[in-house]
């Protein structure tokens, strides 16, 4: 249900009860009106499945965890928070040092210590791919932000394994530049880790992706995972083809997301 339609309701009951001089009414205006808002607050059953992935993969520790790794010989700093965040990436390039950094106040490069002004054009572009990133390391971390609409998919057997399939979409406000990007995740229904994950995105002339985690990495009480990347030969299908063509090896394995040298910092 809505927040518009929630509130909606709520103050008709809520309006209803004051202006009832029928006790027995009132009751049950009332009776009703408990039902409403504990409905409203339970979650639904795909919120279940994500609480329960994000716990197995950490839960709360990710509110206060700065994790560090390299990726594709660029260091990455990254920390999420609900009320903040700060990611990082470092690289050498022709003997210059480059440091990027994206925060609520956006996206900024320094090379040699000297901040650079960018065209808005590349600060779109690496904002991009840093927070791309910072959502595939943390996830399934992330899941639950405001614009995220969660909907269960149903059940599906990949590799002899059972899994709760869910599928991601964003809302327009507060979705950021990829908001029309679909997302499906498999997740384990013994071990409730995501093993499996697929998207659509719409940058760089959009295309699909599947990804299959490989390896699994336990620190400080947090999973993360490396993938192998496969796609599609025909890139104009549904996102919800992709595992059926997996499973039937018709998938082009184009990549490996691995993180290395990864550390996990505590902050307060």
């Amino acid at each position: 249900m809505k927040f518009a339609g929630k509130r909606l309701i709520l103050g008709l009951f809520g309006r209803m009860i004051r202006m009832s001089s029928n006790p027995i009414k009132k009751e049950w205006y009332l009776l009703f009106l408990i039902v409403i808002v504990a409905a409203c607050k339970a979650p639904n059953e795909a919120e279940t499945i994500i609480n329960q992935s994000i716990k197995a993969h950490g839960g709360d520790l990710y509110q206060s965890a700065e994790i560090s790794f390299t990726f594709r010989e660029r260091q990455y700093k990254i920390f999420k928070s609900p009320n903040s965040y700060s990611y990082s990436r470092s690289f050498n390039d022709e003997g210059k040092k480059t440091v990027d950094v994206l925060n609520k106040e956006g996206f900024s490069r320094e090379v040699n210590g000297q901040k650079v002004a960018l065209p808005e054009e590349e600060k779109i572009a690496y904002t991009n791919s840093v927070n791309s990133v910072a959502y595939f390391a943390f996830l399934p971390y992330g899941l639950n932000d405001a614009a995220v609409i969660k909907k269960s998919m149903g059940a599906e057997t990949i590799e002899g394994k059972e899994y709760n399939v869910i599928k991601v979409t964003f809302e327009k406000e507060g979705g950021g530049e990829d908001f029309e990007d679909e997302f499906l995740y498999w997740i384990n229904k013994e071990t409730h880790l995501v093993d499996y994950l697929a998207y659509s995105y719409h940058t760089d002339g959009g295309g699909l992706r599947f990804r299959k985690a490989i390896n699994t990495h336990e620190i400080s009480g947090l999973i993360l995972q490396d993938y192998e990347n496969y796609k599609p030969e025909d890139e104009s299908l549904s996102v919800e083809d992709l595992s059926e063509l997996f499973k039937n090896g018709e998938l082009k394995l184009l990549s490996e997301i691995l993180l290395e040298d990864i550390q996990v910092k505590f902050v307060n």
